[in-house]
């Protein structure tokens, strides 16, 4: 895209640096934030919400009660041995337990159907959030860092909504029932019960704060291996070329074994809060019993509300393991929601401006004037750049890589904003244009070609979504690429996958030509649009090019120079200033630095 990467907007501390990097770990960020963000989607469905806690009420009601109706069923029935009257608690407990059993199972349907719609409007305002970022952010993030955002993390944050939110609220509604009744039985007995509860909070307390940074880590290791496999496999063959394969493996190898140790480190302390938790329940349950035992010696408490207080002391310690282990599991859900997050914290391209005007009749003046810009403020790659192109006029850049050739063209669309200096077309400032209708005024034709998964014919008319089939065929004709198109099995109804993978790239770019021509566009930009065809091709389609720019203001970028001998004027740039400007046989004469560039070709 670029001939100079941003390197600004990193998602993550440090990627990759050369071949050898080291992981940074992300220090903890705002849980708190996360959540009430994550709450603002949950509270588009607020009245199934509601259902869902009714449900819930329900069924934490009737598995307390249950345990409560001990307390009646062992003193006035099993006591004074009333066979009738346990049959009848019998069949109230099953059929509060049926009560409660079938509340619990709409409560977890409705819960699922919440969380799948809040994870689809989590997902799609980030596909639109992506669709607004300016191409600087892309430039300066991976896309395997980035498709772990839409995978890794949204898959985590489903999960939670799943799972572990539900079971969060059921634990804590459980455990005030739980105290309140066992309070009303014997406040004594409830006091010797919390004497652990403390011990048990620290102990989860310090496992969550361990275990939150090793699951921030774990993601962001993740991530860093899923960037690195998608940059292999994407360029598979230059690894194969310079036979590089050992190397990859080895640099897989290591980041892989840095995911494992982090995820081993993060399992670890998940996995040791549920044991920890469970025997200091057990150390409790037995301290809770022996002093129960004592109070119904001494004391005088019933049997039953013994065996029922017993009961909740056991259920007491669940709801406490279970808030402990699932806000710990909500850790890994947290990490990826901060980092989907941060994505759509992201600054977009910058806003039109107030009264920006809609380009209706575009003649395609365009012209430069002092522009200098940086993909880094204070490092400047165009420098004092003027140039103007009238109505219809073919002008070519051209010069050494790095030059600051591809630059001038992604400023015209306003991929990036300048430093300072004025970009107009037909004389209004393309900073007071509507982005939406400066882009559709021009086409580009890009050195790197990109196909969609589609038919020929879609990802022709993607230039212009409105062409009929037969203006796409135009296009194709004119391009030069539809004698190849009609040897394909399904001709123009051939789907093409794996960006055009089954095509040569001489094809490929054929067809981003024939995109572009179809567009129809005011101002066309030919960015190294031959380069990958063969002088045999790049004839045969000379002539539909000087077709297709006939009538257009026509930028073109070539280091090929026997592209650009008609151009009305080539700029010649080096070390981003414009050093000669004029056409091909003034500039011949000159004997400078296109003098040099053109006859070096040929030497």
């Amino acid at each position: 895209m670029s001939e100079t990467s941003a390197t600004n907007n990193k998602l993550t501390p440090s990627g990759i640096p050369g071949r050898h990097g080291r992981i940074s770990v992300e220090k903890p960020k705002n849980s708190r934030k996360a959540i009430l963000r994550l709450w603002r989607y949950l509270s588009m469905q607020k009245l199934m919400l509601f259902v869902v806690l009714l449900l819930l009420l329900i069924n934490t009601g009737a598995t307390i009660t249950g345990s409560y109706l001990l307390r009646p069923i062992i003193n006035q029935y099993i006591i004074p041995h009333n066979l009738l009257g346990l049959i009848r608690m019998v069949f109230l407990l099953l059929g509060l337990y049926l009560i409660g059993s079938t509340a619990a199972i709409w409560q977890n349907r409705l819960m699922i159907r919440i969380a799948q719609k809040t994870v689809s409007i989590i997902r799609a305002d980030l596909f639109s959030k992506l669709q607004s970022l300016p191409l600087r952010f892309f430039d300066g993030n991976s896309h395997g860092e980035l498709m772990s955002r839409f995978t890794n993390d949204i898959d985590n944050v489903s999960d939670s909504l799943n799972t572990s939110v539900m079971q969060l609220f059921t634990s804590a509604i459980t455990l005030i029932g739980i105290f309140t009744l066992m309070l009303y039985i014997s406040p004594l007995l409830t006091l010797v019960t919390l004497i652990i509860v403390p011990l048990m909070l620290w102990v989860a307390a310090q496992i969550i704060k361990r275990s939150k940074n090793f699951f921030t880590s774990q993601q962001i290791a993740l991530g860093t291996v899923n960037g690195y496999v998608e940059e292999m496999i994407t360029g598979l063959k230059v690894v194969k070329v310079f036979c590089y394969e050992d190397h990859a493996a080895a640099d897989f190898e290591r980041l892989n074994y840095d995911l494992r140790d982090k995820a081993t480190q993060a399992q670890l302390y998940s996995g040791a809060m549920m044991p920890v938790i469970q025997n200091l329940n057990t150390i409790n349950f037995a301290l809770t019993a022996t002093v129960g035992g004592l109070l119904a010696i001494l004391k005088g408490l019933d049997l039953g509300g013994l065996a029922a207080f017993l009961q909740y002391s056991r259920q007491f310690g669940r709801p406490v393991n279970e808030i402990s282990s699932e806000y710990n599991s909500l850790q890994s859900a947290l990490a990826g929601a901060e980092r989907i997050f941060q994505i759509m914290d992201e600054l977009p391209e910058i806003f039109d401006v107030d009264n920006s005007v809609a380009l209706t009749k575009v003649n395609g003046n365009v012209q430069f004037s002092a522009v200098t810009f940086g993909y880094d403020a204070d490092k400047a790659v165009l420098k004092n750049i003027s140039l103007e192109a009238k109505t219809g006029q073919k002008i070519a850049l051209v010069g050494s890589t790095g030059a600051g050739k591809t630059t001038i063209m992604n400023l015209l669309p306003r991929f990036y904003d300048i430093q300072s200096g004025t970009i107009t077309i037909d004389g209004i400032d393309i900073r007071e244009i509507q982005r939406s209708s400066l882009r559709h005024s021009m086409a580009i034709v890009f050195q790197d070609t990109h196909l969609f998964t589609a038919s020929v014919m879609e990802n022709i008319r993607y230039g212009r979504l409105e062409a009929t089939d037969n203006e796409v065929i135009e296009a194709a004709i004119l391009a030069g690429a539809d004698s190849f198109i009609k040897r394909l099995p399904k001709a123009y109804d051939t789907i093409l996958e794996n960006d055009g993978g089954n095509l040569s790239q001489g094809q490929r770019q054929l067809l981003n030509i024939a995109r572009a021509t179809v567009a129809k566009p005011a101002i066309l930009i030919l960015d190294e649009a031959t380069s990958s065809i063969d002088t045999r091709t790049e004839g045969i389609i000379q002539q539909g090019m000087d077709q297709l720019m006939k009538g257009r203001t026509s930028f073109v970028i070539a280091h090929r120079l026997s592209t650009v001998r008609n151009a009305d004027e080539i700029l010649v740039l080096e070390n981003g200033e414009i050093v000669e400007r004029g056409n091909h046989s003034a500039l011949l004469q000159q004997k400078g630095v296109y003098f040099k560039l053109y006859t070096g070709q040929f030497d």
